[in-house]
């Protein structure tokens, strides 16, 4: 492979890295659907109201948060693609059989909730498994890239996902959305197999709740980290609590309905890609400084949609938000990855996830009754309101303000050959 050549494919020359870009991507498509199918399956066949998917929601969060720090652990102990096919697999299996339960109509709410917390308890291995696996497929100079470009693969195939949803869920049943999510799984699981990487580090007669309380005790060494996933565990409740709860009822009685609201996700997703694209190239030093300052744009969706604003504006709306989160994300992965010990990886990433998304089962639940009692425009300005100054906040520290890229990341290895 010429020089030229390399340099244009970047970490996907890296075989590792394609069959992880291949999987990754593959089972997007699908769960891009998946939101746009439950939240509809809901509305309209079992409860017209956004409690009803709040409860849903809430049952997918809860064993998730549980779980994630014992995910952590065996992220850190077992191939990490093992992991990630384990948890592939079973989330195959449950969304087929809500797929089957809506297709036949005869599904119910808590047979739904039942298989989400299903779906959920395997997600908390996915999780940190596939945020450990990335140094082991890409050098460490090309770290940012591998996430941007990942990041890029899996946001493009959102917007596929997110618009193809919606049509198919006003066309046909909300169940084949969730059928074609299960479908993807499985080609996952094939492309994540093949993959090459060593096993994990284990100390000797190491065990799993030694391991958590080393994790633990790294963790808190990092005011940076824990600093960051406090501020997510109330954007995060407050945000995604609001949106993915209020938001669909929002866009049925207001905004077109399922076409509207896969039109939202899909300019959302669309943002993610842009700033994918300039993430590419463009490594700002202070990482953690301008992801902090991107986080403030997380606000402009719940603005918009707390009227709501025409369609349009609250499309241009998403896209500004997906643009600001994708910039957050990509420049938060590669501080992780630079500053955190590979052998740790996996857990820190758990114990990150665990604060960030510890509190979403609560405004997973408390979104419908809050807006019944004061309403829907409140809450969506309270959550702006909310985000603005949790975000605010996480400035007053300095490892925030003052972190810098470092040429060498100190987590990184050489892919295997």
């Amino acid at each position: 492979m010429s020089g030229a050549t390399a340099a244009r494919l970047g970490p996907l020359r890296e075989r590792e890295f394609r069959l992880l870009f291949v999987g990754r991507t593959v089972s997007t498509l699908g769960s891009a659907m998946a939101p746009v199918g439950l939240a509809f399956a809901i509305l309209n066949t079992l409860h017209d109201s956004p409690s009803a998917i709040g409860i849903v929601l809430a049952a997918r969060q809860i064993p998730m948060v549980v779980l994630l720090l014992v995910g952590g652990v065996w992220g850190d102990r077992l191939r990490r693609n093992q992991v990630m096919v384990a948890s592939n697999a079973a989330s195959f299996l449950s969304q087929g059989l809500v797929a089957a339960l809506l297709l036949t109509g005869t599904a119910h709410l808590w047979e739904l909730a039942v298989l989400a917390s299903v779906n959920g308890a395997s997600q908390a291995f996915f999780f940190p498994a596939s945020s450990g696996v990335i140094p082991q497929t890409v050098p460490g100079p090309l770290l940012q890239q591998a996430n941007a470009a990942l990041r890029l693969g899996l946001n493009s195939t959102n917007i596929a996902g997110a618009a193809l949803g919606g049509l198919v869920v006003a066309a046909t049943n909300p169940g084949v959305a969730i059928a074609v999510d299960s479908a993807t799984y499985a080609l996952a699981v094939v492309a994540l197999a093949a993959m090459r990487l060593p096993a994990g580090e284990r100390v000797a007669g190491s065990s799993v709740w030694r391991e958590l309380h080393e994790g633990w005790g790294d963790f808190w060494s990092r005011r940076w980290l824990w600093s960051i996933a406090i501020q997510f565990g109330v954007v995060n409740a407050v945000v995604v609590g609001t949106l993915q709860v209020l938001g669909p009822n929002v866009a049925k009685h207001h905004l077109h309905g399922a076409t509207g609201w896969g039109l939202i996700l899909t300019a959302l997703t669309a943002g993610l890609v842009l700033s994918g694209f300039l993430l590419l190239r463009w490594k700002p030093r202070r990482l953690l400084r301008t992801a902090t300052y991107s986080a403030f744009g997380l606000a402009i969706l719940p603005l918009a949609l707390a009227r709501p604003l025409p369609l349009p504006a609250v499309v241009v709306a998403a896209f500004a938000a997906g643009a600001c989160l994708e910039v957050f994300g990509v420049l938060w992965q590669t501080t992780m990855q630079q500053e955190i010990p590979i052998t740790m990886l996996s857990r820190l990433s758990s114990y990150d996830a665990v604060g960030s998304f510890a509190l979403m089962p609560i405004g997973y639940v408390i979104a419908g009754p809050v807006a019944a009692g004061i309403g829907v425009t409140p809450t969506f300005l309270g959550a702006a309101a909310i985000t603005f100054a949790a975000t605010a906040l996480v400035l007053f520290s300095q490892d925030v303000r003052t972190l810098e890229r470092r040429e060498a990341p100190a987590a990184a290895e050489v892919a295997p050959a």
